[in-house]
This record gives C-alpha cells, structure tokens and sequence, in this order.
C-alpha cells in the first residue's frame, strides 16, 4: 500500500497536539531527563498521578550514558541495586557493597518502564521561567530548546502543575530562575543556593538522598540538584543516590498531591 507523506505529517502533528494538551494541566511536571528525574517521574506515573517530564536535549539520561570518563560502566551501592531490579536492568557484585551495570542498559530500561507506566517526556523542551502566584511554584513557562540556542525573540507558553521538579543536575536550572526572579526565599540556611562543592562520593551519596526534597512551595529537587541548592559534594560516576533520590522525592509527592 502506498504511503501518504501528508498522512505522515497529519498524524504526527494530531498525535502530538492531543499529548501536549493533556499534559499542559498535571499533578507534577519534572525539569530535566537524568536518573533522577525519570525515577522520579516513574513512581509518580506508576502511582497513578499525572506527570510530564521536559528534558532540553533531544535525548534523556543526563550523564548516566556516559558511566565515568565516557566508559559506559556505572557504580551503585546495595541500598539502591534494589531500584534498578524493580526495572529489570541487570548489575554485577564487583566488590562488597558495590555493583556495575551497563550505563546504556540502565538509561534505556529506566526510560522504557517510566514512560510504560504513564509519564509523558517531552524532549527538546526548555524551562525559561516559572510561574509563581502568592510566593507558590504553580507551572512552567516552557519554550523549545532550539529557539533558546539560535536566540530567536519568540515568546514561550505555560503549563500548569500542583507540584514542580527540578532535576536539572548541578546547573539546577529551575531553582536559580525562582532565586533570580520570584523574590522566594529558599528553604536553605541562607535562603539561597548553597553551592555545590567538591567531590566526595561517599558524603555525596549520603547528601544527595538528605537534600532531595521541598525548597519552597510548589518545588521540590533531587539528584544533583538537591546539593546544588542545599550544599553538598560531588560523589562521581556512583549513581545509588541519584536513584535513591527520585524514588524519595515520589513517595513524598504521592502523599502531599
């Protein structure tokens, strides 16, 4: 049978609208497509809550696929081997506490099983401010990741969530915009960003799982981010408390939406 191109370009433009309408409206929309952020939305998908993700590039995963120094290997803890047995990504006991698995077998089983169980990604999407009303997050102004690159003057369009994410990884884009603009103070000991510091995988790890959590109304963090804004070192190609992290920031959601 022969095929349509218009047919083609009708049913990705229909298809497509019809997703991006029914999400514009959800119970938590999250910022960035690392670890973290899609653990975070899996749990939150498999509870039954309506959830987006808006991830920049064209692909997820953040750093994940890279494993450590681009050797696609990456390391977790026992504490979190139990995450990535939930989505069937296979891992190898190397040493006492410490197993590797796949980095390319990680990020595609995690991103497989999150969008399986409901949570719509929408790639190459930017977040370039939020919308507050009463010192609350309550949505995202979103523009498409090309036009922020060729710095076109094209104004961007709004979304509106009950509860926001920022899993952007150490740049922790959302919250530097709610620093910069909205007048909000943190939920920090300063009540700004503390800082990221320097590398300390297993304090990191630790750190990463105490800092994911609500740092002002309607916005919590995880993964990196989470030290990025409450003060934290690196911890490295280790990712448990990045998983870890999403996975708490869920459940606490769950509960709280």
């Amino acid at each position: 049978m022969r095929i349509d191109e218009i047919k083609v370009s009708k049913a990705i433009l229909t298809t497509f609208q019809k997703k991006f309408l029914d999400f514009l409206d959800v119970d938590a929309a999250i910022v960035g497509g690392g670890p973290a952020g899609m653990v975070c939305g899996y749990y939150l998908a498999k509870a039954g809550k309506r959830v987006a993700l808006f991830e920049r590039k064209l692909s997820v995963g953040g750093g994940m696929w890279g494993g450590g120094m681009m050797f696609n290997e990456i390391v977790v803890q026992h504490q979190a081997k139990a995450v990535l047995d939930e989505f069937g990504i296979r891992t190898e006991l190397f040493e006492e506490n410490c197993y590797t698995a796949d980095a390319v077998e990680c990020v595609s089983g995690i991103c497989f099983k999150a969008v399986q169980a409901g949570l719509k990604v929408f790639n190459l999407m930017s977040v370039e401010d939020v919308m507050a009303r009463n010192k609350k997050i309550r949505g995202l102004v979103l523009n498409w990741t090309a036009v922020e690159m060729a710095n076109l003057h094209v104004d961007p369009m709004t979304m509106r969530a009950k509860h926001v994410v920022d899993a952007t990884g150490h740049a922790a884009e959302v919250v530097r915009i709610v620093e910069r603009k909205s007048g909000i103070r943190l939920k920090t000991k300063t009540g700004k960003m503390m800082g990221e510091g320097s590398m300390c995988a297993h304090e990191g790890e630790l750190a990463t799982l105490r800092n994911s959590k609500e740092v002002c109304d309607g916005l919590s963090v995880c993964g990196m981010c989470a030290n990025a804004v409450f003060g934290g070192p690196r911890m490295g190609p280790i990712f448990g408390g990045m998983l870890l992290s999403g996975r708490k920031v869920a459940q606490e959601l769950i509960k709280k939406i």
